[in-house]
């Protein structure tokens, strides 16, 4: 099933550019605390996310194409997260040290490693490197340097043996390091920092953080009036200095829009006000169902509110965890310091109740 739900996802992705079309941002505070925020979508079908916490000394292993076992580890650390598709893939999540890490599609870019049979007792699975980072290491240098033990390779071959598409991550410590890890051209390794605080999906990291050249003439605010002949223009109103900031769901354009909004607001003095700041920037790119469709594809439009399923934000610095849904846009808070990390099962629970949710405040 897992296999089937895994295909028809990379099968549709191929069809449909923008299906996954996810958007992070980081914000410090003045007092040096960090916030890490993102949103998922999937406009093909419920991802079925669910809220994941996973305790301490928990046996995990990975299974690699072949539904062979490949690496196991006992986790270090208890984490939260949220999964997508399987309660095993974690998209994004952060431990009891403040590390996060979050996958990210990387379409047409990401290649891993072939899978070698003869190699799979040190391999995990691209859509198990979150959970296995999490769940081992508590700033980005340890994970650096562990992972020049393991093999990342694809979740799944299909029929003709070609890889499942893959993504490219976020990782994050409380030390303040973000970097962006890359892996193309079947298993090359490449680790950026990620000094604008965004990331959205493909081309490369270093080829968005270039392409902001582009875009240097946009400030906030509004226009100075400028001469023309003897023609006095004038601004219409606010927001005449960022007049050409792209607006579009690709994830270039994506990737300025979130880099003007980071780059331009102001720095927040408490992390409450910078999760605050960070939902409202994401508000930016939610993704309502139907415009990802070409004309051709619209009956296949399904039966859900957003393409973009849930946001969450991380408060790195004091281990808080919240999200909102699709189906309910409350934020909902999840405390890492009021869970008990030594229990000896994952707790799984779905994010919402599943339906649209009002709250009546009616007098």
């Amino acid at each position: 099933m897992l296999k089937k739900t895994l295909l028809a996802i990379a099968m549709s992705a191929s069809i449909i550019a923008p299906a996954m079309a996810c958007t992070g941002i980081s914000l410090s505070t003045t007092a040096n605390d960090h916030v890490h925020a993102r949103t998922i979508e999937w406009g093909e079908n419920d991802l079925n996310s669910k809220l994941i916490v996973a305790p301490r000394n928990y046996s995990f292993t990975s299974t690699m194409p072949d539904q062979k076992q490949g690496l196991s580890w006992k986790s270090k650390y208890g984490f939260v997260g949220i999964s997508v598709s399987d309660d095993r893939f974690i998209g994004e999540g952060v431990n009891e040290e403040g590390l996060t890490a979050g996958l990210f599609y990387f379409k047409g870019y990401g290649s891993l490693k072939a899978y070698d049979p003869q190699d799979r007792k040190d391999s995990i699975t691209d859509m198990d490197f979150v959970r296995w980072m999490l769940s081992q290491f508590k700033t980005v240098d340890e994970v650096k340097a562990a992972m020049k033990n393991i093999d990342i390779v694809p979740v799944y071959l299909d029929a003709k043996g070609q890889p499942s598409p893959t993504g490219h991550w976020r990782v994050t410590d409380r030390n303040g390091k973000n970097i962006v890890i890359e892996i193309m051209d079947q298993g090359q390794v490449h680790i950026y920092d990620n000094e604008v605080g965004v990331l959205t999906n493909s081309p490369t990291f270093p080829w968005q953080v270039t392409n902001l050249s582009n875009y240097i003439h946009l400030q906030p605010g509004t226009s100075a009036p400028a001469k023309f002949g003897n023609v006095e223009a004038k601004s219409f109103g606010i927001g005449s200095g960022f007049l050409g900031l792209p607006g579009d769901i690709t994830p270039p354009s994506r990737f300025v829009r979130a880099a003007f909004f980071v780059n331009t607001a102001p720095e927040s003095k408490t992390s409450e006000e910078a999760v605050s700041q960070a939902f409202h920037i994401l508000n930016n790119f939610d993704i309502p169902i139907g415009t990802e469709f070409s004309q051709e594809y619209r009956e296949h439009i399904p039966d859900l509110p957003s393409a973009t399923q849930w946001t969450s934000v991380i408060d790195q610095d004091n281990g808080l965890f919240y999200y909102k849904t699709m189906r309910d846009s409350r934020i909902k808070k999840v405390d890492l310091n009021k869970i008990d990390f030594n229990q000896s099962q994952e707790m799984k629970r779905k994010l919402d109740n599943g339906t649209f949710a009002v709250e009546d405040v009616t007098p």
